[in-house]
């Protein structure tokens, strides 16, 4: 476990390299979510269906919606290095199975606090209050990280199918109806019934549900806490060892 670990770990550090050698890349995937909270906070508007103040709502919805985004970045790193040969090189030291991957996964992480933490901020710059105590607001922090580490080994495991970087933006873009289909913009009640209740089942609208209510904003239900544990639990039971197991299927 402790050699897992300090391989994982000289992975992550390899990761956080890219993040001095790429800024541009980091930092436009920091203010895209702005832009799009901006967007349809003053722009697209919205907030049909909903009693209270519609930035509440919006913001906890753009929160998880970020958590299902910038996938892309962590499949296109894991092809290139699949493409150019890395992992054979590094599958001929005497690494842990997986480290790569792990490393990986912990650096979009981190990179995905850094991205709640400059939304969250921006947020409150707009109006957005928390009505909750500090127990509920980390409460919610870690649903949403937990959704993200869920879509992140989704991510993983099709990358490592796809193989090559150009074959990533074709599978990137099964992301999309999840962040769209979702209670992220709208209340699912302001809907055609048929796609309300497609909405309500979103993985992605349990966690922004339940961080609605953790938040104490408008459209929250106590009730949906146990699926936005359950729902990303059941993913990470299904990707993570699939994904593990399709790496360590390359070596052969």
């Amino acid at each position: 476990m402790t050699h897992a670990l300090s391989d994982s770990w000289t992975m992550t550090r390899r990761e956080l390299a890219r993040w001095g050698r790429q800024p541009v890349a980091v930092v436009v995937n920091l203010v895209f979510p702005v832009m799009l909270l901006l967007m349809f906070g003053y722009l697209v508007g919205g907030g049909r269906g909903l009693s209270g103040d519609y930035v509440d709502y919006l913001v906890p919805g753009m929160l998880a919606l970020t958590m299902a985004f910038g996938l892309e970045g962590t499949m296109i790193a894991v092809t290139r290095d699949l493409d150019k040969g890395v992992v054979d090189r590094f599958r001929s030291l005497p690494m842990a199975n997986g480290a790569v991957l792990v490393g990986r996964s912990a650096a979009d992480m981190l990179q995905s606090v850094l991205g709640l933490t400059v939304l969250i901020g921006v947020g409150y710059a707009l109006g957005w209050r928390t009505h909750g105590g500090p127990g509920a607001f980390l409460g919610a922090v870690g649903l949403l990280l937990l959704f993200r580490f869920a879509m992140l080994w989704i991510g993983i495991f099709l990358a490592l199918v796809a193989g090559k970087p150009e074959l990533v933006q074709a599978v990137q873009i099964l992301v999309w109806p999840v962040g769209f289909l979702s209670n992220a913009f709208a209340a699912p009640d302001s809907m055609p019934g048929w796609l309300g209740t497609v909405v309500e089942w979103n993985p992605m609208s349990q966690t922004a549900t339940a961080v609605r209510d953790l938040f104490g904003g408008p459209g929250g239900e106590s009730g949906h806490l146990w699926a936005a544990v359950a729902w990303p639990l059941a993913l990470l039971a299904v990707f993570f060892p699939l994904a593990v197991a399709r790496f360590g299927r390359l070596s052969r």
